[in-house]
This record gives structure tokens, sequence and C-alpha cells, in this order.
């Protein structure tokens, strides 16, 4: 698999004896449960949702809790030095029709990330990424980045995480992503975004009206729609809450 490493390294000295000895004593005598089962691996982009000019490349390693909620941690890079900046949280379309109305501007849709080919699982054969991806459609991801390592355009970012909390956003249409962004991961990890794109194309009948697709459109006003990428407001009815009385 293609090596992306982080942008910035945090300050600091580097691990002592004792810290080394600290640590092969977790390893033979403590467990981490909790990290089991962190092995999806995906990677897309996020633009901060009140300012998606920041936008950066996010790698996201997934546990799945059921059929309807996946729990992610970030990190700026898939190497052994990559730096956690977030987390991401991803519901179902039924388990988002049961949040209260106010949750929902917390909540981005996943169809354009899906069906444009911008979101990938390397390592992957095809066929389990097509169906990875059919999980996907028409679900919502809640991201908060934590740490502004870096981005292409400005550079290396800070070496601590500082500042509050960031909450991201999807990409929706087609031109709202940098395009030297996306070059430059497709290139290093080897991605043929226009064969991504060709081989998703039946899921675009899966695809339902989102809440969220429309939100950056005036950020992007030349940016142009995906087929099966619509926004609730203009192409359909409201979430069914299935547990309402």
């Amino acid at each position: 698999m293609q090596r992306r490493p982080s942008p910035v390294r945090p300050p600091g000295e580097s691990t002592s004896l004792w810290h080394q000895g600290l640590s092969l004593g977790s390893k033979a005598l403590q467990e981490t449960t909790p990290l089991k089962g962190f092995d999806a691996y995906v990677v897309g982009f996020h633009p901060a949702k009140d300012d998606p000019s920041m936008q950066m490349e996010a790698h996201h390693y997934c546990r799945q809790v059921n059929d309807d909620f996946l729990q992610c941690v970030l990190f700026d890079g898939n190497t052994a030095e990559a730096n956690l900046i977030g987390v991401e949280y991803i519901v179902s379309e039924r388990l988002y029709g049961t949040l209260p109305e106010g949750e929902h501007g917390y909540w981005h849709p996943h169809n354009f990330e899906v069906l444009g080919g911008s979101l990938i699982a390397p390592g992957l054969p095809e066929p389990a990424e097509r169906a990875l991806m059919a999980m996907l459609m028409n679900s919502y991801g809640k991201t908060w980045h934590t740490w502004h390592t870096g981005r292409l355009d400005t550079g290396p970012g800070d070496t601590l995480p500082l500042g509050e909390p960031m909450l991201m956003w999807s990409f929706n249409r087609d031109g709202q992503c940098d395009p030297a962004l996306e070059q430059h991961r497709n290139q290093a990890m080897d991605v043929d975004r226009a064969k991504k794109r060709a081989s998703r194309s039946e899921l675009v009948e899966r695809a339902h009206p989102q809440d969220g697709v429309a939100l950056l459109d005036d950020a992007f006003p030349d940016s142009t729609p995906l087929p099966g990428v619509v926004d609730r407001s203009t192409g359909g009815s409201p979430p069914i809450d299935l547990f309402a009385s």
C-alpha cells in the first residue's frame, strides 16, 4: 500500500528508555480491547463546514458497531508516525431519521463521495470496495477535526492540537474539491477516479435525496451536480422517524 506521510511532526524529546520500557510492559500486561476492530480503512477529503476553502485529505480507520453505525478515528496519513486528527461517526439513513431536528446540521451526506469516486478503500479488490461503498450509500457522517496539521495549499499546520475542534463537511458537487488536492492523493495512491465512478454507477439507482447536499453551493457557484446526488429540499421528503409513536 502506498505511503502517505503526515505533514507535521510533534515537538518533544525522543522516546526515552523509561518510556520504551513502559510501552513494552503495557504490551505484555495490558489489553487494548476498545481498539480492536478499527480495521476498515478509507481515504477521502474533508472541507470545513464554516470555511470550505479549508480542505484536507483524511485517513479513516473504522469499526462497524452494527449495520447502522460505524465509529472512525482519523489520521493525517497512513504511516506509523501519522497524527490522530479527529473522529467521525457514521449512521445509516434509518438512524439519521431518528435524530432530533436540531442535530441534523452536524451531519454531512455521503452519496457524492461514494458515487463520485472520491472516497476510496486502499488495498481492497474492486468488488469488495464497491460492496463497502454500497453499504455507505445514503449514510451520514458527523466529523470533528481536533488537530489541523496541514493543507496542501498552505503547507504544514499546527505542530500540536490547538484551538477549538472544527466541524467538517463533505463535497457534494464536481468542482468543489481543490483539483490539486485530489490529484495529489490520486497520483500518490494510484487512483483512477473515472474508473471508480464508472464501477459505482450501478449504485445511482439506490441513491435517495439527502440533507446538506446544497450547503456549500454558494461557496462554489460554478460547481456541477452529479446524477443521484440530490438535496432533500429540492428532491424528496424528510427522513422517516422509525421510532416515532
